[in-house]
């Protein structure tokens, strides 16, 4: 299910991958970032490492790679990236997270 047009017309996000890979809509406030993700195709993220990180799959399938353990998360799961902790994952194409950030300024806010 996509997300609500409420949620879709928020601001995206500045992100370092093409809009034809992924959709954003974000939250932010001074205390974290709030971003709604859809990946409307397969996506390899690179590890890298941030402050710490918490998310849930609405849709679809990651495999994600935290701290070198290796699991696969499907809708109704979630994750918990501590901070500095290293991280990358496979995303398959279709798949719809929310995830939060303690770094408020996480990714700049597309204006």
């Amino acid at each position: 299910m996509p997300f609500p047009e409420f949620i879709t017309v928020l601001p995206g996000i500045d992100v370092p991958f093409p809009e034809d890979v992924v959709q954003t809509a974000a939250v932010r406030s001074d205390a974290g970032l709030v971003v709604f993700f859809t990946f409307l195709k397969d996506m390899v993220l690179p590890v890298h490492a941030h402050g710490a990180q918490w998310g849930t799959v609405v849709e679809g399938e990651i495999e994600f790679t935290i701290g070198g353990e290796t699991k696969v998360y499907r809708p109704g799961d979630s994750y918990s990236i501590p901070a500095g902790v290293e991280h990358g994952a496979t995303i398959k194409a279709g798949t719809r997270v929310v995830d939060v950030f303690e770094e408020a300024d996480r990714y700049a806010i597309k204006s």
